[in-house]
């Protein structure tokens, strides 16, 4: 961390000194790439690679692409645009039902309007209409859609990344859009809330209210590139747990014990027994509450109120107990350390979680393995996100977790 602060330079100097070492991730990222290298692509479980992935590499065969297409009234359109224009008036007539005709098509062939349409083999299934305003500084979105064959793939999210980066290179870094009730889902998972951050008469005026839906608005970082960001993160992700992998490794190594005591040494420096500094350990650290030394049944009695509390909700059946190896023969190839809740109850009778962070830490590992080894669109994915948050609130209840 950097700051030219005089007032943060003892700060700075701690961080510096507790960062991790270039080299350490530079280790992790050759396991991962060698990790890789080592699976033959006919082993991959087609569910355990990423929409978005799966998206991109059609882009690169060839197989889908994107064009920012319009109409013009001053020169004669090209044939594919046409063709592209009388496809997406049928898409858009037929997944937004509520929409006149008329007015689709006068917004999809108004010269003001441009569209980014997503073609699959040459054939439009999607796309997503748009105006933008440059002195206001934002882009309306008109319409949205992708064919019903074609839903549920990633294409969506795809198509309204290129969007964004398109506008962006534009110099424009809001979008705005009225969503029904069926929308919103979609615009949220894209960024969008509607806790609208522009003032208002910056686009009143400007574009077509609707009673009947919601105005939804998207801030772009102009640092970020849209299309890549979900595999950015992905890759940072991977890189962390293999440093936390590889870590576990450290902490878990035997190492010779003090023959010191054999000979008449009463006692040492806590920083001098092998391995603690290797693991984290610092002066005056400490790893635990006081209330957590002073009261540990307190402790575990609260851990297994939060354990019960789980287990008796709906969400929680992908997780009562591990995963069968004969149910899913392939989930122990990707996940290296499993956890459920059956486990976690074992282990709180054996009076292994003297910490909090002991327990949050296999909680929190039993919802990244399900994220990781299940696509988002899966029941397994949505599980784990509705558990994990009644869990998190339920911490909160029993003063396990800062508000």
């Amino acid at each position: 961390m950097w700051n030219s602060s005089s007032k943060t330079t003892t700060s700075n100097a701690n961080n510096k000194e507790n960062d991790l070492p270039i080299e350490a991730v530079y280790r992790a990222i050759n396991a991962i790439k060698e990790s890789k290298a080592a699976i033959k692509p006919t082993l991959l479980n087609p569910l355990s690679v990423p929409q978005d992935e799966i998206v991109k590499a059609e882009e690169q065969k060839g197989i889908i692409e994107f064009h920012c297409i319009s109409n013009s009234l001053t020169k004669d359109v090209d044939k594919q645009t046409a063709i592209f224009l009388i496809a997406l008036q049928s898409v858009f007539g037929q997944q937004l039902p509520e929409m006149p005709p008329t007015y689709i098509t006068r917004l999809l062939y108004d010269p003001m309007h441009k569209t980014i349409v997503l073609a699959k083999k040459g054939q439009a299934i999607g796309g997503i209409c748009f105006r933008m305003f440059p002195t206001q500084g934002f882009t309306e979105i008109v319409f949205c859609a992708i064919s019903m064959p074609e839903q549920v793939k990633g294409y969506g999210s795809y198509l309204m990344n290129h969007l964004k980066d398109y506008i962006m290179q534009k110099g424009i870094q809001h979008l705005l859009a009225y969503a029904d009730c069926n929308a919103i889902g979609y615009f949220k998972k894209q960024g969008f809330s509607n806790n609208i951050r522009l003032a208002r008469p910056i686009y009143e005026g400007y574009i077509k209210e609707y009673d009947s839906a919601t105005l939804m608005h998207c801030e772009l970082h102009p640092g970020i590139v849209n299309t890549q960001i979900t595999s950015t993160i992905r890759q940072q992700k991977e890189v962390l747990n293999e440093l936390i992998a590889q870590r576990q490794k450290e902490v878990e190594r035997v190492r010779t014990g003090l023959t010191c005591f054999k000979h008449g040494v009463a006692a040492i420096p806590i920083a001098s027994i092998p391995g603690l500094k290797e693991i984290g350990w610092h002066p005056n650290f400490s790893a635990t509450r006081v209330e957590e030394r002073s009261n540990p049944a307190h402790l575990t009695g609260l851990f297994e109120a939060v354990l019960q509390a789980m287990r008796r909700q709906t969400t929680a059946w992908p997780f009562l107990s591990p995963v069968n190896p004969k149910d899913v023969p392939d989930y122990y190839v990707h996940i290296k350390y499993p956890m459920d809740l059956k486990t976690v109850g074992e282990r709180l009778e054996r009076g292994y979680y003297k910490t909090r962070r002991l327990f949050m830490a296999d909680m929190a590992r039993m919802f990244s393995n399900c994220r990781s080894f299940n696509a988002p669109n899966t029941d397994y994915y949505r599980c784990a996100t509705t558990l994990e948050r009644f869990y998190l609130n339920k911490m909160r209840q029993f003063g396990l977790l800062d508000k």
